[in-house]
């Protein structure tokens, strides 16, 4: 599905006290920028916000980043926030792609990485791209504190399946995993839905998540 464009989209993030791009390189500045020491967790391809949104609401003791390389996709979520009547003082939103993850994080800076609902690339000459491969994990694993976790969820069982294969490669840890979330008692508990994860599982898919954890832990 084509993405359709937002004029003025690309200006409007520029502006924003609330984002960051690319260009603004902000490595190892992000507890200046909150005002704060606390733990930080970003999702990748954030979409329209609900997720993170949600979750900052929960935890304002975590200060939350949302990542998205479309302009008017997330300047769509920005209108959310500012929509907002009480502000949230624990997120900030960055434009870019992923890619270039370690150009925005310091070493340790990140405490977990949300991946929902990621983009598949199908195709196997694109299996690099995808936010699960061992190329993207050996990014984050530049970025996050020690013991850091990455939890991913998807309605794709191909890429769900691909990712599991890439866990041990990439030297990391599965803790945790199931195909059918949403009856999963354990897992699925305090469990918050993405907009694609309320449509995709009214109708009728599954919703597989894993957690994982970085391999330099104490155990």
């Amino acid at each position: 599905m084509r993405l359709r464009n937002i004029p003025g989209s690309r200006e409007a993030i520029a502006a924003h006290n609330l984002c960051f791009t690319e260009e603004s390189l902000q490595a190892g500045n992000w507890q200046n920028i909150f005002g704060n020491d606390h733990p930080i967790h970003i999702e990748i391809g954030m979409g329209k916000g609900r997720f993170l949104t949600a979750l900052a609401e929960m935890h304002p003791e975590i200060n939350y980043i949302g990542i998205e390389k479309y302009s008017s996709v997330l300047v769509r979520a920005l209108e959310k926030i500012d929509a907002r009547e009480t502000p949230l003082n624990n997120i900030r939103f960055i434009r870019m792609d992923a890619t270039d993850i370690c150009s925005m994080f310091a070493t340790d800076e990140v405490g977990k990485i949300y991946l929902n609902f990621s983009d598949p690339w199908p195709k196997d000459r694109h299996a690099k791209r995808r936010l699960t491969s061992v190329e993207f994990l050996k990014r984050y694993d530049q970025i996050l504190v020690p013991n850091g976790q990455i939890e991913f969820k998807t309605d794709n069982q191909d890429l769900f399946s691909f990712s599991l294969d890439q866990i041990e490669p990439a030297g990391w840890k599965l803790l945790a995993s199931t195909r059918d979330l949403h009856n999963d008692p354990i897992m699925n508990q305090d469990n918050v839905m993405t907009e694609y994860e309320e449509r995709f599982s009214s109708q009728g898919n599954p919703i597989c998540k894993m957690i994982i954890s970085r391999r330099y832990d104490s155990q």
